[in-house]
């Protein structure tokens, strides 16, 4: 959260010989961010003052004020050779022993608090007035460079206390509120209100709220006061009461509501209960300046169960172990009291100290450990002073296996990259209903307990649903599709944890062949030579006539086909899909990183087109059988097919000798021959 202070309001409690433009800088460097700095000018444009705009850290809303910026400033400044102090210390200056208000009960308040819960402390007064009067200059000049609008002496008095002390107030029309009772109590869903700035709202429940004797909500607590409470110039009787709520209840109203107030921001991240008292009495006071009241009811503090300072014990070898460099226990001590903290110390041996520090209250929601306590010594000392010194460099040795995977990952990654195909990322979770549109039992996939969304269900437990789900989304941004993907799968195991396998998916919506292709190139690229693609038939996400398993050395890595038409039409997809996954794991194994040497014959290739069936044969026998029948033959290129026809290219060299087309034409009429 952000807050807007003036130099000249924060000099009221802060005696300095620093800047405006030095406090930014400075504060800067260990505390608060203050992110502008705007100089205010009088009419005879001069500057007169300087509007700070400063950044609150969520867990430190007691910075949240013109005192905690003080307090801040008087430990942070002096390090930079600044001179600063506190001017005054609010908690030891305002508190009900010095309230200048003698109750005369003429009226009985009545305060109720039905579940504790959601209050813990609520302080409560009433006074006469002879009217609102208007705002004193300085008040309504200060509140206006803070962002908040002047209504009257009433109301600016108790937005003056709030970016004074960091602690929202209230002020309501006594005359206003039946029977003088007030019952703190949780809302019921579908309860009415009509909030101050005269929106109205229908309550979610669950609410904190204050209904009066006649059972009307007068409050929307911790987030903004009922119109029909409101201060008027009419208002004669004011009730003043400031306390502290739960503040998971205000977060929730806020955010279901839509009512963000700056009363809300403060609460929602939980205020000092013992704060209530110095923020009631210094608030008494204000209106005792400006309105001259006289008391008309008691003075009501509910606060059952007081919270208490908490004390830590730490040495001065753990913090210097910790920040990295040896700090002067004196300093230490000064930093932290500079802080509001309470320090005791004592030497325990000849090169320790110990030092017990008593959290003040309004620390406690962020200083709970010893390493709180050290960071607080490391941030006003200054994370510039420490030193940049990089420790030792340790080197981890993996696990073998580990190395290899991870590189054969890189060496895949990189050729499919190079040779044009898109790496796509997914998440490792999908849907259910994905998982069922491919006939995949979600009985047997990993579901995950907390899912924040059904899109993300169930841990993956093949590649391919994502393959077939991203060329699916992908359909039509180009003539044709080329994916990869590298990642985990998570496959359960009853006794123990999911296994974990690494595997790569390929798409494509050009052909089966094109697929093939990339898998040969990337063997070939590997160093994989004995491997071969066998027609298979039993995979019922591929059509029947177009799957194969990939073997290396007679072993399955992965499979390969054409996504089955009925799943086609399950996704609505237009083109035909060709999708390939391989085990990464038993590719590495069989990996090599050095590649077979072929040196180039000197002599000239002779290419042979020819058409022809294949009869009850797969193409990867067909190729065998060829190489098998020629020593010239070298390669062998599929270039289409043709109802039961298929093209291919023959590529006949020797490194002993030219070879001559009669040759070649013997070699093809032998492989034509063999075929039939």
């Amino acid at each position: 959260m952000n807050i807007k202070i003036t130099y000249n309001f924060l000099l009221d409690y802060l005696e300095t010989d620093a800047t405006a433009y030095e406090l930014q800088k400075f504060l800067s460097l260990c505390g608060p961010s203050i992110e502008t700095v705007e100089p205010v000018y009088d009419r005879n444009n001069k500057i007169e003052d300087y509007v700070l705009d400063i950044e609150i850290t969520s867990n430190r809303i007691d910075m949240a004020s013109v005192f905690g910026i003080a307090q801040e400033a008087a430990a942070i400044l002096p390090q930079f050779g600044k001179k600063a102090r506190l001017k005054q210390i609010p908690s030891k200056i305002y508190s009900f022993k010095t309230l200048k208000a003698e109750p005369l009960p003429n009226i009985k308040l009545n305060v109720e608090i039905k579940d504790a819960e959601l209050c813990q402390r609520f302080t409560a007064m009433g006074f006469e007035i002879d009217s609102v009067g208007q705002t004193p200059e300085l008040i309504s000049r200060r509140l206006k460079l803070c962002d908040i609008s002047s209504i009257n002496t009433v109301v600016d008095i108790s937005n003056y206390i709030m970016i004074s002390l960091g602690q929202p107030t209230h002020m309501f029309d006594l005359d206003k509120i039946a029977g003088k009772k007030l019952i703190l109590r949780k809302s019921v869903a579908g309860e009415k209100m009509t909030t101050l700035d005269g929106k109205s709202f229908t309550l979610p429940g669950e609410d904190i709220v204050i209904e009066d004797g006649d059972g009307k909500i007068i409050d929307m607590c911790g987030i903004m006061g009922a119109e029909n409470s409101a201060i008027n110039n009419d208002t004669t009787k004011i009730l003043f009461f400031v306390q502290t709520y739960n503040k998971t209840y205000i977060r929730k109203t806020s955010m279901k509501t839509g009512q963000r107030s700056v009363a809300a921001t403060y609460f929602e991240k939980g205020l000092d209960p013992n704060n209530v008292e110095t923020a009631f009495a210094y608030g008494v006071e204000l209106l005792n300046q400006h309105l001259s009241p006289s008391a008309c009811t008691e003075l009501i503090d509910i606060y059952p169960h007081k919270v208490k300072n908490e004390v830590i014990s730490i040495t001065k070898r753990q913090i210097d172990n910790i920040i990295g460099i040896p700090i002067e226990k004196e300093k230490i001590g000064k930093i932290l009291e500079d802080l509001g903290f309470i320090v005791k110390s004592s030497d325990i041996k000849l090169d320790d100290h110990l030092f017990h520090v008593t959290v003040p209250t309004s620390r406690i929601n962020d200083v709970s450990i010893k390493e709180d306590i050290i960071e607080e010594v490391a941030r006003i000392y200054g994370y510039h002073n420490l030193p940049n010194n990089l420790p030792p460099m340790t080197f981890i040795r993996q696990p073998k296996e580990l190395d290899l995977l991870l590189n054969t990952v890189s060496r895949v990654k990189s050729f499919l990259k190079h040779i044009g195909l898109n790496e796509f990322l997914q998440y490792s979770m999908i849907s259910g209903n994905l998982l069922k549109s491919l006939d995949i039992d979600i009985n047997n996939c990993l579901k995950i307990a907390n899912s924040i969304s059904t899109e993300i269900e169930y841990m993956r437990p093949s590649l391919l649903p994502s393959m077939i789900l991203a060329l699916e989304k992908n359909e039509g941004k180009k003539d044709h599709l080329n994916f990869f993907e590298v990642a985990k799968v998570y496959l359960t195991n009853k006794n123990s944890l999911p296994d974990e396998e690494f595997r790569l998916s390929l798409g494509s919506t050009e052909s089966i062949f094109k697929v093939k292709g990339v898998i040969e190139a990337l063997l070939k690229d590997l160093a994989i030579s004995n491997f071969e693609f066998k027609a298979k038939n039993n995979n019922p996400l591929f059509s029947t006539h177009q799957q194969a398993e990939i073997l290396i050395n007679g072993q399955s890595v992965g499979e390969i086909g054409k996504l089955a038409q009925k799943y086609i039409n399950n996704r609505e997809i237009k083109k035909d899909l060709f999708v390939a996954e391989i085990d990464i794991w038993k590719l590495a194994q069989k990996a090599s990183s050095v590649l077979p040497f072929a040196p180039i014959s000197p002599y000239a290739t002779v290419k042979r087109d020819i058409t022809m069936k294949l009869k009850n044969k797969s193409f990867n026998d067909f190729e065998k059988t060829c190489f098998k029948l020629s020593k010239y033959l070298n390669k062998i290129d599929y270039l289409g097919s043709f109802e039961n026809n298929i093209t291919i290219r023959l590529y006949f060299t020797s490194h002993e000798e030219n070879i001559s087309e009669t040759l070649v034409s013997n070699e093809v009429e032998k492989i034509l021959k063999k075929d039939n």
